[in-house]
């Protein structure tokens, strides 16, 4: 039996990796947008991200657009290799090999 990564497998942080997984490696999403794409609250959303980020599989970057906070996030390398690996896992346990 294939083990699910326990910090991916929660619902709320499967919904953003799969949603930060989307982008291309080096891009960020601002958390206003990946808040609306998930209709969650921001505390929840904060809370998932916190964890994500001390798993280092998402990276969290606060910088100013002229006097605005701006707060993005994105995967890390680890981060997509451990989705990839995640969703092999779940294709696994979904679809076994056949016996034969």
């Amino acid at each position: 039996m294939t083990d699910l990564d326990p910090v991916i497998h929660a619902q709320a942080r499967l919904r953003i990796m799969a949603a930060l997984s989307g982008l291309d490696d080096g891009d960020r999403m601002t958390f206003p947008r990946l808040q609306q794409i998930l209709d969650m609250t921001a505390g929840n959303l904060s809370v998932h991200l916190t964890k994500l980020e001390q798993a280092g599989y998402v990276e969290v970057v606060k910088s100013f657009r002229g006097r605005t906070p701006t707060t993005s996030a994105g995967l890390t390398r680890r981060g997509r290799v451990a989705f990839d690996d995640y969703t092999a896992a779940l294709r696994t346990l979904l679809d076994p090999p056949k016996e034969g």
